[in-house]
C-alpha cells in the first residue's frame, strides 16, 4: 500500500470513529509505530488531523463544517476509502449490464470497482473517460480467461485533460461523448443531497458528467453512504434526472426514505469485507 493510501485510510477511520490510536492503525495497515507517526505528523501539517498523546482525532473545525467544496482528492486517496461499500455498490450495478449493451462508465473509484466485474460480459461496449477503466478492459483482452476469450469487447476512451482524479475532461471529450448513443451510463460523484444533487469539485468534470447524462436514457450514480449531504462546487444533476442511485445500507433511514421521493429507484447494497480486485 502507498503512502498516500494508507493515510488516506487513516482519515476514513477518523471520520467513522472521531480518534484512533498508534497501536491500532500500526496493527490495522501491518506497518511500524514510526511509519504511522510519520504520517500523522504529514496529516497534520495539512490539517486533516489533530494529533494527541497516542493517536489523533478529528480536529474541531473540521467536525463542525461542512466538508471542502473545492478539495479534489486523488484517485489513490479515494481508492483507499470505503472499499467494501464500493465493493458491494459495484457488484449490485453489475446486475444491470447485459451482453451486447453499449454503456458508458465516468471516471471514478467506484466505477472502477465496476469495471472488474464488466471484463468478461460478452460483446460488451465500453465507453469511459478514464484511462484506468479502460486499461482493466485491455489487460483482460490481453490476459484472456476461457470466458474472457469469447467476450469480444470493444472499448473507446475519449480524449480530454486529465484532473487529479484521473477523469479526462473539457472540449475534446465532450464532442466525443456528444455524438454517443449508449444504453446506460454509470456515473460517479463526489457528494449527493437533496438540494445540491450530485456533485464535484471539478467544474470541468461537473460539465462533462452533464455531457454523459445525453449519452443514454438510463443514467446510474454509484455513490457510498459516506457522500451524502456533501456538497461539492459544482452540480452535474438533480437527484430527479438520475434513473437510479446505488449506495449501500450504511444511510440511514430518514435519508432513505427522502431520496426515494426524488430518484425514481433507490437500491441499497449490503457491505461484505472482500478483497478488491486488483
Amino acid at each position: 500500500m502507498l503512502a498516500a493510501q494508507r493515510r488516506a485510510g487513516i482519515v476514513s477511520m477518523l471520520d467513522a470513529s472521531g480518534a484512533v490510536s498508534v497501536n491500532e492503525l500500526a496493527s490495522h495497515f501491518e506497518v511500524s509505530d514510526m511509519t504511522i507517526r510519520r504520517d500523522l505528523d504529514n496529516l497534520a501539517a495539512q490539517g486533516l488531523i489533530d494529533k494527541v498523546h497516542g493517536g489523533a482525532v478529528t480536529p474541531a473545525e473540521t467536525a463542525a463544517s461542512q466538508p471542502r467544496r473545492t478539495e479534489e482528492p486523488g484517485f489513490q486517496a479515494k481508492s483507499a476509502q470505503r472499499r467494501a461499500e464500493k465493493q458491494t455498490i459495484a457488484v449490485e450495478a453489475a446486475t444491470l449490464v447485459q451482453p451486447g449493451m453499449s454503456i458508458g462508465l465516468s471516471a471514478g473509484t467506484t466505477t472502477w470497482a465496476l469495471a472488474h466485474r464488466l471484463v468478461e460480459i460478452a460483446e460488451l461496449t465500453v465507453v469511459t473517460n478514464s484511462p484506468r477503466i479502460a486499461e482493466i478492459f485491455h489487460r483482460s483482452a490481453e490476459q484472456p480467461t476461457a470466458e474472457r476469450a469469447s467476450a469480444g469487447q470493444t472499448v473507446i476512451l475519449t480524449g480530454g485533460v486529465r484532473t487529479p482524479s484521473d477523469a479526462l475532461v473539457g472540449p475534446l471529450a465532450n464532442q466525443a461523448l456528444r455524438s454517443l448513443h449508449l444504453d446506460l451510463v454509470f456515473l460517479g460523484a463526489h457528494g449527493f443531497a437533496l438540494d445540491a444533487g450530485f456533485t464535484t469539485p471539478n467544474l470541468e468534470e461537473a460539465e462533462t458528467n452533464r455531457t454523459w447524462l445525453g449519452t443514454a436514457p438510463r443514467a446510474v450514480v454509484l455513490a457510498d453512504h459516506s457522500k451524502w449531504n456533501t456538497t461539492a462546487l459544482g452540480t452535474f444533476a438533480e437527484l430527479a434526472q438520475i434513473h437510479t442511485l446505488i449506495t449501500d445500507t450504511g444511510i440511514d433511514d430518514a435519508a432513505a426514505d427522502a431520496l426515494r421521493e426524488r430518484l425514481e429507484s433507490l437500491v441499497l447494497a449490503e457491505p461484505t469485507e472482500t478483497r478488491s480486485p486488483r
